[in-house]
């Protein structure tokens, strides 16, 4: 099979049968639109005021939303706003609908992120026409969560293929999650770096095993073939526009600051923010977690390496001292003060899911160079 060319964006089979909210306070008009779309064969749940249609959302899965412009409580515009700024109703459709033409109601609609508006009467051929319409792009939007799930089992089992990495993806997802609250990103970046702690490693699938997996020095054509993860991971998400800001992630986590990592040599600043925080945790999470060739480093071990690689020039030095500093947000379980609370959570997080280092403990200077290297080389 060809794991680059794979096709993660086949839907899969459309529902034939839709559930469709209408909130309306007036019986008359649930039963005046119900009868419109009554060749749709569609399940119709019903709401009177947007409190009733908020529980509805909540306890069916709802396809389409068709709102009074004044439902009761929140209106057709704000209530449509609201769904529209939620993650889990984003991308579902929205149709208000209005007693008569009105240009300033519709315009309201329209930038709270209406999908249609409609005036009464509706025409039932038309407003069947637009719904079947929205559906469809409905499902196409779900066939993009549907990808996004084939991708991220994908990338679990090249964590799957290597026992001795634990939950090493999900450690990676909070701790570059905690850098990203720490540094302010907005929450869509936070959220490229989660996925990106996931999905960095996922080129890995196309890796043979007697490379990814070899005991001594890899020859200088299978580190060729290691190298290639990066680009390869990014072609197989490259065809998700939803992963689009997690690509520069996966591309260039292996970038170094002087300008000698791969796979494309970028230096200092060209190097992508959201790659060099996944780095450090990368490196980090590395150098903590035991390996068949090496035990566990402690933390202060871990971190010092990590300052001495800044030193020589491989790390930004800038975005090391953060992280340093934010080390001990990772063994503490008492947040220091309340707007720090979040970072503890995500401290408390990783620290289920780490791995118990190593029995066998020995002091730095007793690990050779070569070691550091196959740590935080890969």
């Amino acid at each position: 099979m060809d794991l680059l060319n794979l096709d993660v964006t086949e839907p899969p089979a459309p529902r034939t049968r839709s559930k469709l909210l209408i909130v309306d306070s007036s019986d008359t008009n649930r039963c005046a639109l119900k009868a419109a779309l009554g060749e749709l064969e569609h399940e119709i749940v019903e709401a009177a005021s947007t409190s009733e249609a908020i529980s509805a959302i909540s306890f069916h899965k709802v396809d389409l939303v068709l709102i009074d412009s004044v439902a009761p409580e929140l209106g057709g515009a704000e209530f449509c706003r609201m769904l529209k700024k939620a993650t889990a109703t984003q991308f579902l459709p929205v149709f208000v609908i209005a007693p008569c033409e009105d240009i300033d109601n519709e315009v309201r609609a329209i930038e709270a992120g209406a999908d249609e508006f409609l005036t009464h009467p509706v025409h039932p051929r038309a407003v069947r026409a637009r719904i079947q319409a929205s559906l469809r792009h409905k499902a196409m939007i779900d066939s993009l969560d549907h990808s996004e799930t084939v991708l991220f089992s994908l990338a679990q089992s090249v964590e799957e293929r290597d026992p001795s990495l634990g939950q090493h993806c999900q450690r990676l997802a909070l701790m570059a999650a905690a850098m990203g609250v720490n540094l302010g990103l907005p929450p869509q970046e936070v959220l490229a770096l989660q996925r990106g702690g996931y999905l960095h490693d996922i080129g890995k699938v196309a890796v043979p095993d007697y490379i990814l997996f070899k005991p001594g020095p890899l020859t200088p054509e299978e580190w060729e073939i290691m190298k290639s993860h990066a680009q390869r991971g990014e072609r197989i998400c490259s065809s998700m526009r939803s992963l689009a800001p997690v690509l520069p992630i996966i591309r260039h986590h292996h970038e170094r600051w002087d300008g000698a990592g791969y796979p494309d040599r970028l230096k200092g600043e060209e190097i992508p923010l959201l790659a060099r925080i996944l780095q450090l945790a990368d490196i980090y999470d590395a150098l903590t977690t035991a390996r068949p060739y090496k035990p566990a480093f402690s933390s202060e071990e871990a971190a010092q390496i990590i300052r001495s690689e800044a030193e020589r020039g491989w790390r930004d030095p800038k975005l090391v001292i953060m992280f340093c500093d934010l080390l001990p947000m990772f063994r503490t379980h008492t947040p220091p003060d309340v707007s720090r609370i979040s970072l503890n959570a995500l401290a408390e997080s990783i620290e289920r899911y780490r791995k118990t280092p190593g029995s066998i403990q020995r002091s730095s200077a007793q690990r050779s160079s070569d070691e550091l290297k196959r740590v935080s080389g890969l």
